[in-house]
């Protein structure tokens, strides 16, 4: 098929992309800072001072974590972007089966539409600034106003029919905005510490004094807030490294970077971990910790009352733009998602269903107010299928095993990697549960990724035993 025939059907999705169509370092960079600054930042940043961490864990934790971050997506996952250039839902096809590959496509796509609906949940806050209507609390899960039901309705319904009407002008408005939410993040950040200097009466002259404020009055550590975890220097360290574990550790951006001219471009990552997942983090905990210091029994964690007392109407315009950003390509790929396994269904209504979905799940903001656990949870749940991809590719053939074993036997379920992925889901529960700190949800997925390869790799030498290598 030539390269003008595979356009006419589509993104190279089952084809490898030719040459010709690789791209260069900047197209990654600007890709990358609009991606990861969006409306996340606006509910994780107020959620770590929620979780009592100190200014030196909350620093450090993020510099280290987000170096890990860029280095996964660099050593990880671009170099096998770079070598097969296919889509990590087609490479999984040939080495899981196309039934295994529907389960997988279905967690995914349920994950994505709860990440969505967090963020149309982000988007409604700035309404009930403007309509004055109750909005929930840092503990509330269920809806508590009828104000707070119509104004997720009416976002989930605009940001679904766009998603539903085509990828092409989700993208196109998305990186008109990404620029502009950039500076006004970075707005919230320094006007969050001057208005830390003027009710505090701190003289901030030096980069010694600024940490001195930081740690006596911005990040105080203590004890977390009521209903949540307390934050160390390793959980966030282990938050920021994971965040995005999907994408890196558990491959989702070989779709991505499998245009990538090399394999180093994963470096690009780093425009959107140091921008949004540092920057953009810490100006959004600053307006957080100025809320606690003004009104220490406001707990409230709503993007909406946050961005408008720090820059007014544009700071409300940030937060609905924001998270409008973040759902619309969201819920576009949890459609594909979902259309992967009713392939006879049309993409627009398919699109639909699955902008109802995230709608719904952004009726209870117990979703966007436990986001940091969400998260966690999300990336254990692919992880697995990352190690399957990354062993199958780099071990399998030092081992003498068969690469794409589902495609080699042309079976539709390769129980080799299904085993792995749901017994290491299964460990990695267990140890949860089991209560002890270090084996909270934020640090099992790092064991759990050795625990999936070795699985893989063990059940392999029995299944493919006596098949041609």
């Amino acid at each position: 098929m030539s390269d003008e025939q595979q356009e006419k059907h589509g993104e190279f999705e089952r084809e490898p992309v030719p040459a010709s169509k690789t791209r260069g370092l900047k197209a990654f960079v600007g890709m990358y800072a609009g991606e990861h600054c969006a409306g996340t930042e606006l509910m994780i940043g107020p959620l770590f001072v929620a979780a009592g961490v100190s200014a030196f864990d909350v620093v450090f934790g993020l510099l280290i974590g987000n170096l890990l971050a860029v280095l996964s997506w660099m050593f990880l996952c671009a170099p096998i972007a770079v070598r097969a250039r296919l889509t990590l839902y087609y490479q999984l096809e040939k080495i899981c089966g196309r039934n295994l590959v529907t389960l997988y496509n279905l967690a995914n796509g349920v994950m994505f539409c709860f990440l969505a609906g967090s963020m149309i949940t982000v988007s409604a806050t700035a309404l009930g600034v403007w309509f004055n209507f109750p909005m929930p609390g840092l503990t509330d899960i269920y809806p508590n106003s009828v104000g707070w039901v119509l104004a997720v309705l009416g976002i989930g319904a605009l940001i679904t029919l766009v998603a539903a009407w085509g990828y092409d002008m989700v993208s196109r408005v998305a990186n008109i905005a990404a620029p502009w939410m950039v500076l006004v993040f970075l707005g919230f950040g320094i006007i969050g510490l001057r208005q830390f200097i003027e009710v505090t009466g701190a003289e901030v002259n030096s980069l010694s004094s600024l940490w001195a404020l930081c740690n006596e009055s911005i990040f105080k550590g203590g004890d977390p807030l009521p209903g949540q975890v307390k934050f160390t220097f390793w959980h966030v360290t282990f938050f920021a490294w994971f965040a995005n574990m999907a994408m890196h550790v558990g491959m989702s951006d070989l779709s991505v970077l499998r245009f990538a001219k090399k394999s180093w471009h994963g470096v690009a990552s780093a425009s959107g971990m140091y921008v949004g997942h540092f920057m953009a983090w810490l100006a959004a905990a600053v307006l957080y910790s100025l809320q606690l210091h003004l009104d220490p029994s406001n707990t409230d964690v709503l993007p909406g009352p946050l961005a408008y007392r720090a820059a007014g109407v544009a700071g409300l315009i940030c937060v609905i733009v924001a998270g409008w950003t973040t759902a619309n390509p969201t819920i576009y790929r949890a459609g594909l998602a979902f259309q992967a396994i009713m392939p006879k269904k049309s993409r627009f209504a398919v699109t639909i269903g699955t902008g109802m979905l995230a709608t719904l799940a952004g009726l209870f903001p117990g979703i966007a107010m436990k986001l940091l656990g969400f998260v966690a949870l999300y990336g254990l749940i692919l992880m697995p299928m990352g190690a399957v991809v990354f062993t199958d590719f780099w071990i399998f053939p030092k081992l003498g095993l068969r690469q794409y074993y589902a495609e080699h036997r042309k079976i539709s379920i390769n129980w080799a990697a299904g085993i792995a992925w749901i017994a290491t889901l299964a460990i990695c529960v267990a140890l949860v549960k089991s209560g002890k700190p270090q084996f909270q949800i934020f640090f099992v997925s790092l064991p759990g990724w050795f625990i999936a390869s070795g699985l893989y790799i063990l059940i392999s030498k029995f299944t493919q035993k006596g098949t041609e290598a």
